[in-house]
Formats: structure tokens, sequence, C-alpha cells
């Protein structure tokens, strides 16, 4: 075999090697999260106060919701100056999100009140990406909330009815 062939050959063995060690890692990347992560994704959505809106009758109920009830969203519509908002179905949003995205998207985040958006963009990468993945293990249940009310509209009860609308 003369030289050129042999450097050939061997620069497609080493660039068929380097494609399969990059997929193992990509399938290494995409495995399941370790439960403990899950578990601090799941405390970042308890002290986050996340449940508290995103959960219906989580604070009526102590935090006691089953855990399977829980981040489905609402039908309470909070109602202010901006309009009348509604919590999302978190496990629904988070179903239609790559983990990436779900990190951009939760970093440049900003809503109508009273999501504390602003909250939401000061957690940390590796929070932002547990709470993704105790989110994404409870699984996409649930229905979407009641869409965005303008303020010169009435909302359908049941709201929270914040100062400044008359």
């Amino acid at each position: 075999m003369k030289t050129y062939q042999v450097k050939i050959v061997g620069l497609t063995l080493a660039i068929a090697l380097s494609h399969q060690i990059l997929h193992a890692q990509a399938g290494k990347q995409a495995a399941a999260p370790n439960a403990q992560q899950i578990e601090r994704g799941k405390y970042v959505v308890m002290i986050g106060g996340c449940n508290d809106c995103h959960t219906a009758g989580y604070g009526e109920a102590d935090a006691k919701t089953p855990e399977s009830d829980r981040l489905k969203g609402d039908t309470l519509g909070f109602r202010g100056p901006w309009g009348t908002t509604y919590p999302t179905n978190l496990r629904l949003s988070l179903s239609k999100m790559t983990e990436d995205q779900w990190v951009k998207y939760a970093k440049s985040l900003k809503t109508r009140p009273p999501m504390p958006w602003f909250n939401i963009q000061a957690m940390t990468e590796p929070d932002l990406r547990a709470l993704y993945q105790y989110v994404k293990s409870l699984g996409p249940s649930g229905n979407q909330a009641p869409g965005f009310v303008p303020p010169d509209q009435q909302p359908k009860p049941p709201f929270v009815q914040w100062p400044g609308v008359k």
C-alpha cells in the first residue's frame, strides 16, 4: 500500500471512531436524569413557590396536594391593570421544550403579573435544569390554562382582583 493510501485509511478510521465517540457521548447526555437531580428540582419548585399558583388548591391543602396533581396550572385568574392572567400548566409547557430550550427561555422570561419572572431569571443554570427534570419526571398531564384576558374585558370567575382595576 502506498503512503497516501495508508494515510487516507487512517484518516477514515479516525473519523469513524470519533463519530462513534460523539454518538456515545450524546447518548449519555440524553440519558435519564438521576434521582438526586429530580429531588433538587422538586426542592427548587417548592422553595420557589411554583406550586402556590401553578397547582390548583395547593395552599388550601396545606401543600399536601398529591404530586400527580401538581403543576397542571389553574383556572383561578389574577386580574389587575395588566389584564387577567392564569397560571400555566408547566407540565404541558415544559414537555414541548428541550432542557436547553427551557434554560434559554427561563433566562429571558418576562411575563405579566403576578408571575415573578425576575426570580426565574435569577435562578442558577443547574437549578433551572433540575427544575426542568423534576417537571419532566411528572409527565405531561392536565389541560391548558385559560388564555390572557385584556384589561378592558371582564374575565370569567374565579379570579383574584388586584388593586388598580375599576
